[in-house]
C-alpha cells in the first residue's frame, strides 16, 4: 500500500508532534518550516502543561480539567473537542516523560503540579519555567531518529508560499527556499498548517516575530475562512523589553507572587481583594482588565519576594535569570513593574473537530487555528492543544480520502506576496484598534485606516477588526466597554470572517453541540 505524503508548514509542537503522528500512522512527511526548530516559539513557553494527574490528591479529573476549560472559553470552544483534549491529556503527560521530558517531580515517580489561572486545582505539569524549551528539545530528538530512518524529509529556510488546489481539494502547496529563492511544488495527500499565532500582525508581543502570520494571511485570501480571530488574549504581566514584550510567567503568581499598585502609597493587592475565590490567579482576561484599569492611575507591581529561594531555585530559576539579564532586578529583593501585553490568539484558521479546514486535504493545528480555547485560554492549555491538536490533524490527514479528479492541480494566485508596504504602520494601526478594552470609535477608526493599506496581511487585520465590531457584547479577551454585558441571546456564537475575493463577510455560526 502506498504511503500517504504529508505536507507540515511549521515545526514547532504543533508541527513536531503532526510529524512522529503522520509517521505512527504509515505517512511519508515533508517537514517545512523558515526557522529550525530550535527557534521556534514553542520553545518560549514558560509556565508548564496542563493535565489531570492528580498528584497532589485533590479528587482532579479530566471532567474537571474540560468545564474549567469550557468556562474559561465562555461557550465559544467545540466541546467534543475540548472533552477529547482534556480527557488525553494524561496519557500525552506519559508519551512525553517516555520521550525524555524532564518535568519535576514531587516524589520518585510523580510529577509535580502548580496552579494556573482560571483553575481551582494543582493541573499544571511544569519544567522547571523552561516547560516549552523541554518539550521542544524532546520532539525535535524524536523526529531527527524519524528523520534518519527516512520517514521525514526536513525543509528549514523554506517559507509557505500557496496551494495547490483542484477544485475545493488541496494537492499540496507551493514552496520557496530563502536562501536560493527557488520555488518548488510539493505534491502531497494532505498538507498540514502549523504556522503560528499572528504575532507579526501587532509587532509589539511576547510572542516570536518570526511567527508573522503571513501564512494565515495567504489562505484568508484564497477564501479560507477564520474564526473568533477578536479572541486575543493579553497576558496580565508582561515588560517592554527590546522592542517587544517579555513575559512574566503565571507560574510566578502560582507559587505565591501577588499584584498590587500604589494607593495613597501604600501597596494594595487588588486582586485578592476584588477575587477573593482565585486572586492573583483568576483568569487571564479578567486580570488584564484590572491591571489596565489600575494603570489609569498607577503603575501595576508584581511582588515575588515572598517567594522563598528554594522555590524561586527549583521552579522560577529562568524568570530570576532574565530579569536580572534585561531589567537588572533581584526579584527576591524588589518588585517589577508589569503590564499586559499581546500574548495570544485564540482565533484564527476555522477548523472542525478532526482539525479539518472547509478545503479537503488542508488540515491546521496549534495557535494558528480556532480550536480548543474559545473566547479565553487557560494558561497551561497551549502546549496541550498544540500537541494533541498536532497529533489529531494527522490522524485525519492520514486517513481521511479526498475525491480527486483527474487533471493537473491548479496554482492558487501569489501575485500579493502579503507584505504590506508599511509593516510598522499596520502593526501600529492593530495595536491602537485592539487593545485590552476596546469601543466602536476606536475600532471604526482603525479601520478607516487599516482600509488605506494594502497586501494579505492588511486584508487579515482588516477580517480582525471587523469581527471585533460585528461582536457587540463583552465576552473573554474581548471587552467592549460600550457593550459591557455579556449577550448570549446574540453573541453565543462562533464569529466567522470570509473573504469572496472582493467583500470581507462577518457570519455568526452555531457553536458545535456536546454528543
Amino acid at each position: 500500500m502506498k504511503k500517504r505524503k504529508i505536507v507540515i508548514i511549521g515545526a514547532g509542537v504543533a508541527g513536531l508532534s503532526a510529524a512522529l503522528q503522520a509517521v505512527s500512522e504509515g505517512g511519508e512527511v515533508v517537514l517545512v518550516s523558515s526557522q529550525p526548530s530550535e527557534r521556534a516559539q514553542s520553545v518560549m513557553a514558560e509556565g508548564g502543561i496542563n493535565a489531570a494527574m492528580d498528584t497532589k490528591n485533590e479528587n482532579d479529573s479530566p471532567e474537571e480539567h474540560y468545564k474549567d476549560t469550557i468556562n474559561a472559553a465562555c461557550g465559544l470552544a467545540d466541546p467534543n473537542a475540548v472533552w477529547n483534549m482534556t480527557q488525553a491529556a494524561p496519557d500525552i503527560i506519559r508519551w512525553l516523560m517516555d520521550l525524555g521530558v524532564q518535568f519535576n517531580r514531587s516524589g520518585f515517580d510523580e510529577v509535580d503540579l502548580r496552579n494556573f489561572g482560571g483553575q481551582k486545582k494543582k493541573r499544571t505539569v511544569f519544567a522547571q519555567s523552561d516547560t516549552g524549551k523541554q518539550l521542544t528539545t524532546a520532539l525535535i530528538d524524536a523526529v531527527r531518529k524519524e528523520e534518519a530512518a527516512g520517514n521525514v524529509k526536513r525543509l528549514s529556510h523554506h517559507s509557505f508560499q500557496t496551494l495547490l488546489l483542484q477544485g475545493n481539494v488541496c494537492l499540496g502547496c507551493l514552496i520557496k527556499d530563502e536562501y536560493s529563492s527557488t520555488v518548488t511544488e510539493l505534491h502531497s495527500d494532505a498538507v498540514i498548517i502549523a504556522s503560528g499565532g499572528m504575532h507579526g500582525l501587532f509587532g509589539n508581543t511576547t510572542g516570536s516575530l518570526f511567527n508573522t502570520g503571513e501564512v494565515t494571511a495567504k489562505l484568508f485570501r484564497l477564501g479560507i475562512p477564520i474564526a473568533n480571530s477578536e479572541m486575543i488574549q493579553y497576558h496580565p504581566t508582561t515588560i517592554e523589553c527590546g522592542g517587544k514584550r517579555m513575559l512574566i510567567t503565571e507560574a510566578v503568581r502560582a507559587e505565591g507572587g501577588k499584584l498590587f499598585s500604589l494607593k495613597n502609597g501604600k501597596p494594595y493587592y487588588f486582586m485578592q481583594e476584588r477575587y477573593p475565590e482565585l486572586g492573583d490567579l483568576t483568569p487571564r482576561d479578567i486580570t488584564a482588565r484590572e491591571i489596565w484599569k489600575e494603570r489609569q492611575n498607577s503603575e501595576v507591581f508584581l511582588d515575588m519576594t515572598d517567594i522563598p529561594d528554594k522555590v524561586i531555585a527549583e521552579k522560577l530559576s529562568g524568570i530570576a535569570a532574565d530579569c536580572m539579564l534585561y531589567l537588572h532586578k533581584d526579584i527576591r529583593k524588589e518588585p517589577v513593574p508589569v503590564s499586559p501585553g499581546i500574548h495570544y490568539f485564540m482565533g484564527g484558521i476555522l477548523v472542525d473537530e478532526y482539525h479539518r479546514t472547509q478545503i479537503n486535504g488542508l488540515y491546521a493545528a496549534g495557535e494558528c487555528c480556532s480550536q480548543y480555547h474559545g473566547a479565553n485560554r487557560l494558561g497551561g492549555n497551549s502546549l496541550l492543544g498544540a500537541i494533541y491538536g498536532g497529533r489529531i490533524a494527522a490522524k485525519y490527514a492520514c486517513s481521511d480520502e479526498c475525491n480527486i479528479q483527474k487533471g493537473q492541480p491548479i496554482k492558487a494566485d501569489i501575485s500579493d506576496d502579503s507584505v504590506t508596504s508599511d509593516i510598522q504602520r499596520l502593526n501600529q494601526i492593530m495595536q491602537n484598534t485592539l487593545g485590552v478594552v476596546r469601543n466602536e470609535e476606536t475600532l471604526q477608526k482603525g479601520l478607516r485606516e487599516i482600509k488605506e493599506m494594502s497586501g494579505s496581511l492588511a486584508l487579515l487585520g482588516r477580517a480582525i477588526i471587523e469581527s471585533a465590531i460585528a461582536r457587540r457584547e463583552s465576552r473573554g479577551a474581548h471587552y467592549r466597554e460600550d457593550y459591557p454585558l455579556r449577550n448570549d441571546r446574540d453573541y453565543l456564537k462562533t464569529t466567522v470572517a470570509r473573504f469572496d475575493g472582493d467583500n470581507i463577510r462577518i457570519l455568526f455560526e452555531n457553536v458545535p453541540k456536546r454528543r
